[in-house]
């Protein structure tokens, strides 16, 4: 059965023309930090045949669901013993989901979450960083060359415990619209996510980890798709609390967070968050609510008073399969109280190798005030190599 799974999940992926990377190096959206994790993805050993490193991969087991893993990271990286470069590896991650609407009068489509290629690595010196990432998917509302770059940066870790970011990256405006898509545990994010956040803006940040806080802070040009050149600056910063984080998971995880998101484009936009999330074992929860005054999210610029929050709780039946459930809550205008959408969502996860290689299943309930009632069910596949 597992071989199955694994034959179908690469074939699904292969039949796609084009091959893409949700993760980068550098983690840059899951706040680890980089350069452990990449000092051990380097370490492959040359000696190795391709056959042999194929089936290292089968064998290997992931179990950790909070960072990416890459199928492929040693086979498609390549050291330079000379020059400014000193690794550059090629990446590719494929999302997508087959997205059902079994109400009366529904339909059914492919939609692709993610369809993404590019190359990242290390400068000579092992502190500089550097990736550039496209994006093959469309995106309503946007021509094919504004939506083309996504994370084009550099980056420095030469203070202890800090990234120092510049270029085109996701900004922190709340916690799961902050993260990638690869580590999200439902096929959608959020109604606050999807509309307050989940956004790339050129700037310069600063990221810090620490065990007991890690934070993420920078200035932007508030433009999000590369359509005009600097209408306005933005801030943006998150700061989370990891009351545990000396403890050695002995008592869990747990996060307390919260932060803003402040800027102009043409209008002026102010939104703000709190999170609260824990782990223990097989059992994960977390809350986020929000509210915008104003937002310049991935779906675009808005000048109304939104707000909203989400509940989710989730339980590995086995170290492989994750059962899910959330309650998602939004206002989108709070001047109009008679609309309010609430969706409620269950889930599995079947992790084959971790992130890297895993299927998922959800059905959604999407209840509305003024608009027509839903059910949804989205089958995805994703896979990083």
């Amino acid at each position: 059965m597992k071989n199955f799974l694994l034959v179908f999940c690469i074939f699904n992926f292969l039949a796609i023309p084009v091959s893409a990377i949700e993760e980068v190096l550098l983690d840059i959206d899951d706040n680890s930090f980089p350069e452990a994790k990449i000092n051990k993805i380097f370490e492959e050993d040359d000696k190795y045949t391709l056959y042999e490193k194929i089936q290292d991969i089968k064998a290997k087991e992931v179990t950790d669901i909070n960072s990416s893993a890459y199928l492929l990271d040693g086979i498609l990286t390549k050291k330079f013993e000379s020059g400014p470069v000193e690794t550059m590896h090629l990446f590719g991650y494929f999302r997508g989901a087959v997205d059902m609407d079994v109400s009366e009068n529904g339909d059914s489509i492919y939609d692709f979450n993610a369809i993404q290629a590019g190359i990242n690595g290390k400068f000579r010196g092992g502190k500089n960083f550097y990736e550039a990432r496209f994006r093959f998917d469309p995106v309503e509302g946007y021509s094919f060359l504004q939506t083309l770059p996504i994370d084009i940066y550099v980056a420095n870790a030469s203070i202890p415990h800090h990234t120092i970011i510049l270029g085109n990256t996701r900004t922190p405006t709340g916690y799961e619209g902050s993260r990638s898509d690869s580590i999200i545990p439902l096929v959608a994010r959020s109604q606050i996510s999807r509309n307050f956040g989940n956004t790339r803006k050129v700037g310069l940040k600063i990221k810090g980890n620490y065990d007991l806080i890690d934070y993420d802070i920078g200035g932007y040009s508030s433009e999000a798709y590369f359509r005009s050149f600097f209408p306005g600056a933005e801030f943006s910063g998150w700061v989370n609390l990891k009351p545990l984080g000396k403890t050695n998971g002995k008592y869990g995880k747990m996060i307390l967070g919260g932060g803003i998101t402040a800027g102009q484009n043409n209008t002026d936009y102010f939104v703000s968050g709190i999170y609260a999330g824990y782990e223990y074992k097989k059992f994960m929860a977390n809350f986020e609510w929000a509210s915008a005054n104003g937002y310049n999210g991935a779906r675009g610029i808005s000048t109304k008073h939104a707000e909203g929050f989400y509940s989710t709780i989730g339980y590995k039946i086995t170290p492989k399969l994750q059962l899910l459930g959330r309650y998602d809550h939004y206002t989108p205008d709070k001047n109009y109280s008679g609309d309010i959408r609430r969706e409620y969502t269950a889930g599995l996860n079947y992790f084959i190798k971790g992130q890297a290689l895993k299927l998922m299943l959800n059905y959604t309930f999407c209840q509305n005030d003024i608009l027509e009632d839903s059910h949804r069910i989205l089958l995805g596949t994703q896979i990083m190599l």
